[in-house]
């Protein structure tokens, strides 16, 4: 009976749009059979279908909207290490912009700081984030545009979903052994198998361990990860899985910097204090994921997620210098975050004459509980010709202590019309509550406040054959820009071409877009109250292709980006670029096999990133990084059908630039890195 009605309201939904009037024409539609969409990500570098945590599903061919998919094979291929090297070679991506600043991962698209996502669930901004590792995921779905009424919170450029690993169903597993620049020594495991003779029940564990050094004197690298999966699927029709995986990092936070205005060797010297000098990661994830068809076009997909983490930083960077002094301050954070977030969605499907209608309405909830620490104070100068430390400090004050509780609620509908496969609409709905309460522990104040914001998306696609599909698409986005301020709100109107010829394992995109954010907020210097002042628009192109054929692999990109800020209140800069936002950037890759070479094939690859440079600030005065172009570089010969030797360089020709300064400190652009790899598959 529950089952009848669950049905019949989605019906309802679907009939208050175009083509319900052909109702008594319904049609049943076969069955949906479960299967796992990630274990071709390891076959190929060019995807033809996303996942987005059940929110976006289906063939990226008729999405009203510009998205990049790298796959496991495409990470592996150019031996990506962090979020910044897998997004390299992504149209409308910018990596690196804050050089060895190493804190974060560091990158926006389309001129605005992405929000990331972990299987459709919100993490957060990739700034004040903890660094993910790739390794976890099989993939990473980055879409570009406002993206608030599909996953919530996020800002007009785009969005990063990670999709993590999880168990196929079969035997199947890889072991490496890596050694590389700066003493770095990595292991890495990822396996799986069945656990019953019917196979209902199967695992996965991957997990690596590395221990070594950054390009800068006193730096770590250590790292820990374990990811553990298990899924029941006692028929085609119903899925359960569960994955727990933790992440211990013990790291730095980067070099601090180097006085403006000099060129100092990257790997010499240093200027922060070696006793100093930490960044720790120690997080705890639990997720859950369920999926279910009923039969006659209706199933039900959840995700939960649980996660427990603490970070920390500190370190003496540059704050400024006078002739040959030095100036330095010590600086550090810690943090804690118990955090829980959790979806559940029905999606319906029936056919009216030849219209196929896809209703989609779901629920999320989420609750957070963090804290925060900072610590801030001078650190004693230093000769800019005789840098000598001066030890760790024996307290450092503390200058903010605060404790946040975030609830949030949400509600989405989704409803796409398919008109026999030639025409396709997409709608797209959600309303987000927020309840914030924040505590200052140093000045013993409770502020709270709610935010409640409703945002929505268009898409027309137009297919003017099998293999070709034009869009057009208007999508909003929303983030809270604090507790008193109304949120910042952003809009995108894009256009689109997305060609996949026919007998070819290739996909090429192209797409203009015009896209703004609005009441940027900022924190008024004389009432010290945060104030919505701003507004910056970007206008733009990118171009994007991946392409398979005979012993070739390309993947290139090119973007070109009109950014300029539209508003400022009484601060200026209107007209301006903002900062770290170039004009132009563009990437290739290129693999080139050649088969029984010896014992076995040699494949060869070399790619190259060029970006036209950016300001530092949005005044435009502090400086400017000029363009720069980095080469990376890969081997790889396979010793037997199972087993490889891979040599991968970044930045071959160790290309540097300063990524950002002109302020207090210079931070210049990551250098040469090596690593040589030997894996083994079964």
């Amino acid at each position: 009976m529950r089952l009848r009605s669950l049905k019949s309201i989605l019906l309802c939904c679907t009939a208050l749009l175009p083509g319900a009037a052909l109702a008594q024409d319904a049609v049943q539609l076969p069955d949906l059979v479960l299967e796992a969409t990630g274990g071709d990500d390891t076959e190929t570098v060019v995807a033809s279908e996303l996942s987005a945590g059940g929110k976006i599903q289906g063939d990226i061919l008729n999405i009203p909207a510009s998205v990049s998919v790298i796959t496991s094979k495409e990470i592996e291929q150019r031996n990506a290490t962090s979020i910044e090297q897998v997004l390299n070679y992504t149209a409308g991506a910018v990596t690196d912009s804050y050089g060895a600043d190493d804190r974060f991962d560091y990158f926006s698209i389309r001129g605005f700081e992405a929000y990331t996502y972990r299987d459709g669930l919100m993490l957060g901004k990739n700034f004040g984030g903890n660094r993910e590792e790739p390794f976890a995921f099989e993939r990473i779905e980055v879409f570009k545009g406002a993206n608030s009424a599909t996953f919530g919170v996020s800002d007009p450029g785009g969005s990063v979903n990670y999709v993590t690993k999880t168990p196929r169903g079969e035997r199947f597993g890889s072991a490496y052994t890596a050694l590389g620049s700066f003493g770095t020594a990595e292991v890495g495991l990822d396996f799986g198998d069945t656990l019953n003779a019917d196979g209902t029940l199967s695992y996965r564990f991957t997990g690596l361990l590395r221990e070594g050094e950054r390009e800068y004197p006193y730096s770590r690298n250590d790292e820990t990860f374990a990811m553990f999966g298990i899924s029941w699927r006692p028929t085609d029709r119903t899925e359960l899985t569960f994955i727990l995986d933790h992440l211990d990092r013990d790291d730095v936070p980067g070099s601090g910097g180097f006085p403006v205005g000099y060129d100092f060797d990257r790997s010499e010297t240093f200027f922060g204090e070696p006793d100093y000098n930490y960044r720790g990661t120690d997080r705890t994830n639990a997720t859950v994921k369920a999926r279910h068809d009923f039969g006659n076009g209706l199933s039900f997909g959840s995700t939960i997620r649980f996660s427990d983490a603490y970070d920390d930083f500190g370190y003496a960077y540059v704050s400024g210098s006078s002739g040959t002094t030095v100036n330095r301050a010590f600086f550090a954070s810690e943090s804690t975050d118990q955090s829980f977030i959790g979806d559940a969605h029905l999606s319906y499907s029936t056919q009216f004459g030849g219209v196929v209608s896809t209703t989609l309405f779901g629920v999320e909830v989420s609750q957070s509980d963090a804290t925060n620490r900072r610590f801030f104070g001078p650190a004693p100068s230093m000769d800019v010709n005789n840098p000598i430390f001066s030890g760790a400090p024996a307290s450092v004050p503390l200058y903010a202590d605060s404790a946040t509780e975030t609830d949030g609620k949400a509600v989405f509908l989704q409803q796409d019309l398919d008109w026999n496969d030639r025409v396709i609409a997409s709608f797209g709905l959600r309303h987000d509550w927020i309840d914030i309460t924040q505590t200052d522990n140093m000045a013993s104040t409770v502020q709270q406040g709610e935010i409640s914001e409703t945002t929505g998306r268009f898409g027309l696609t137009y297919k003017l054959n099998p293999n070709v599909s034009l869009y057009g698409s208007y999508a909003q986005s929303a983030v809270p820009a604090g507790l008193g301020v109304v949120p910042e709100t952003g809009e995108q109107f894009e256009l689109g071409a997305k060609w996949r010829p026919a007998g070819t394992n290739t996909f090429l995109t192209a797409a203009v877009y015009d896209l703004s954010k609005t009441n940027i907020t900022r924190t008024n210097p004389i009432t010290n109250l945060p104030e919505p002042i701003g507004e910056v628009r970007v206008r733009g192109l990118d171009l994007e292709a991946k392409s398979e054929f005979g012993a070739f692999e390309i993947v290139a990109s090119y973007s070109y980006l009109d950014p300029e800020i539209v508003e400022n209140g009484t601060n200026g800069n209107v007209g301006n670029m903002p900062a770290r936002v170039p004009n132009q950037i563009a990437s290739v890759w290129v693999n080139h096999t050649w088969e029984n070479v010896g014992r076995g094939d040699l494949t060869v690859g070399l790619g190259g990133r060029f970006n036209d440079g950016y300001f530092y600030d949005d005044a435009n005065v502090a400086g400017h990084s000029g363009s720069f172009f980095v080469v990376d570089a890969a081997v790889t010969y396979d010793l037997t059908p199972q087993t490889s030797l891979a040599i991968n360089v970044n930045n071959l020709l160790n290309e540097k630039h300063v990524a950002f300064g002109g302020f207090y400190a210079d931070f210049y652009s990551p250098g040469r890195e090596i690593q040589a790899k030997l894996r083994h598959s079964w």
